[in-house]
């Protein structure tokens, strides 16, 4: 699999973590390195620690940034152990975090990987490819109560329980193997007028089994929390976010490390002890600018969110 991702606020990213060319920074999903990349060129002393499941993002990233290798450490692994792996390299303070918490554009055009609803391919949209549960595990494994559950959960699917009757009902005669055989299903419970439709109509069901195959929304509220408590004062977070469950999850976690005292408001004197921990920058989320739309349409649910810790 090649590489070519066109990182999502580019410049917005870059210009929101305020760079220190001494500083330590860490982007929580490689991807394509774009993001990496802007980073390092910034960088004089400093460093950057980049994390990725993929063990292809991994090799496509140090060969695409071997020239700052001196300051580089890759990491593949969840961000989510974002506290641990800064721990064990004795690090306790970080001056910038990125999180884009999207797929990557190559994982979505390598058919055989499973993610595209566009290409008929074995079911599997692993993100970490070496890990055993799949896409078809989840397609073939799920009683019809748990697949209506994830479709409206992590898709906010409208048909949910009709498409997840009928894949249940399918599966009884062949497994369900391939995303062309799911997409099939899935259209079965579409209008064919295009008119009716709002984008392709298995979109919302993929979303949600690539969720739930890779636990997605998974202790992200802890991940954000603890990546903003490694911050440095002064240091940054910045989350960029592409639908509106983890957008919410975000949202509500860096509302809480912003707020000062949660106590009753009839106590006389604070008995809570909670300090604000961030200043939220972007009171509302930026979104990408038309030029870059026209560039990027993939770019179009994308939500960035920048916060400094005091």
């Amino acid at each position: 699999m090649e590489f070519k991702h066109v990182p999502v606020m580019l410049k917005e990213c870059v210009e929101g973590l305020n760079i220190d060319p001494d500083g330590i920074y860490v982007d929580c999903t490689l991807g394509g390195a774009g993001h990496s990349l802007e980073i390092l060129k910034r960088l004089k002393g400093g460093r950057l620690i980049a994390f990725d499941l993929d063990p292809e993002a991994i090799a496509f990233g140090k060969e695409k940034l071997k020239s700052y290798s001196d300051k580089t450490t890759f990491v593949n692994a969840d961000f989510k152990s974002l506290k641990e792996v800064l721990a064990d390299s004795g690090i306790y303070g970080i001056n910038g975090v990125l999180m884009d918490l999207g797929i990557s554009s190559p994982q979505i055009d390598t058919p055989e990987r499973g993610f595209s609803y566009m290409h008929d391919a074995p079911l599997d949209m692993r993100m970490n490819p070496a890990r055993k549960f799949s896409a078809y595990d989840v397609v073939n494994g799920y009683d019809e109560r748990a697949l209506c559950r994830i479709f409206r959960e992590y898709g906010e699917e409208r048909n949910a329980y009709s498409i997840a009757a009928d894949i249940v009902s399918t599966r009884k005669k062949a497994p369900v193997s391939t995303t062309g055989e799911l997409v099939e299903i899935i259209s079965r419970h579409y209008p064919s007028s295009p008119s009716f439709r709002t984008g392709h109509p298995a979109k919302r069901v993929f979303q949600a089994i690539r969720i739930e195959v890779n636990g997605e929304l998974d202790g992200l509220d802890e991940a954000v929390t603890d990546a903003v408590k490694s911050l440095v004062k002064g240091g940054r977070i910045a989350v960029i976010t592409f639908h509106s469950l983890e957008d919410r999850i975000v949202k509500n976690a860096l509302k809480e490390l912003e707020k000062d005292c949660v106590c009753p408001k009839n106590l006389p004197v604070c008995v809570c002890g909670k300090k604000k921990e961030i200043e939220i920058l972007t009171k509302k989320p930026l979104t990408a600018s038309e030029e870059e739309l026209k560039i990027n349409p993939r770019a179009a649910s994308a939500k960035l969110r920048i916060a400094e810790r005091v």
